[in-house]
């Protein structure tokens, strides 16, 4: 079936556990933006959301740290963190073992992936979770990019593996939602906390919204951890999502919040015609 939906959303703990602390009317915009992508995926009548995120040291350390991971448990518990601190309560989501073996297997014809039977949510999938499938029953399958501990991902390896998505997906007959979720930018974690460059944010969801890939792929982290802070690295989410949906974006909110230390937003991009290898022949792939 290919996919059926595709968009990006900020992930900050401060969405939830901050809440209250925020202006009622500015997170109530936000929280209505969130809702309603909730709305177009619940809409989309996905079988499974694919949730592509930047887990923060929960499940992987410098130790082992896999550039890409993926999830193939029949069911994941989370948040890690304090329920009461994140303001979710621990819940246990399910999984999709079979879908999950088969994307791996063809992902893995590209891109090399590790894989995990054992995972746990932190906020980077949690948050997102409470307000697009708030009953937390729709089968979820965790993508990991590594951007938090150097040597990082690059950039062109992150569109690499949304095409590597993409493919997997039009050879499953299951219909397939994508999220990627992250900053944008936003200094976590340090003294810096609740400063966001909106100008940078604005320029950055400009390049994803036109689908501009040599745009997307031009940063480096050098600048990015300049001018974005270290939860800049997470636009790696988001350039797997545009590499995979190939189509054009719509941002729907985009404000930053201080008192939730990032720019957030929600936005949605449409599905674009994707390709399949067949024997070696590459060949648009068949939507129904």
């Amino acid at each position: 079936m290919s996919l059926v939906f595709a968009g990006i959303c900020s992930h900050a703990p401060g969405i939830t556990g901050r809440a209250h602390m925020a202006d009622r009317e500015i997170a109530g915009q936000f929280f209505s933006a969130y809702r309603g992508m909730g709305e177009a995926l619940a809409a989309a009548k996905p079988d499974v959301l694919v949730i592509v995120a930047a887990e923060h040291f929960a499940n992987f350390f410098m130790n082992n740290m896999p550039v890409f991971a993926v999830g193939m448990a029949a069911g994941y518990e989370g948040p890690i963190e304090d329920p009461q601190w994140l303001g979710i309560p621990r819940v246990r989501i399910p999984g999709n073992v079979p879908l999950s073996l088969r994307l791996i297997r063809d992902m893995m014809q590209t891109v090399d992936v590790a894989y995990a039977e054992e995972w746990r949510f932190d906020h980077g999938v949690m948050v997102p979770l409470s307000f697009l499938t708030p009953r937390f029953d729709l089968p979820v399958i965790p993508v990991n990019i590594n951007c938090q501990g150097p040597p990082l991902t690059p950039l062109h390896r992150a569109w690499a593996l949304g095409e590597a998505l993409r493919r997997a997906a039009d050879l499953a007959p299951e219909r397939i939602a994508l999220v990627g979720t992250g900053g944008i930018s936003h200094w976590p974690a340090t003294p810096d906390s609740g400063k966001i460059n909106e100008a940078w944010d604005r320029e950055f969801l400009r390049r994803w919204q036109i689908n501009d890939k040599a745009a997307m792929l031009s940063y480096t982290d050098e600048a990015t951890y300049r001018d974005a802070g270290q939860g800049g690295f997470e636009i790696r989410t988001f350039i797997s999502i545009a590499a995979a949906a190939g189509g054009q974006g719509r941002v729907q909110h985009y404000r930053p919040i201080p008192i939730f230390a990032v720019g957030c937003t929600v936005a949605v991009m449409s599905i674009g015609a994707g390709t399949v290898s067949i024997g070696g022949e590459v060949a648009p792939a068949c939507r129904t």
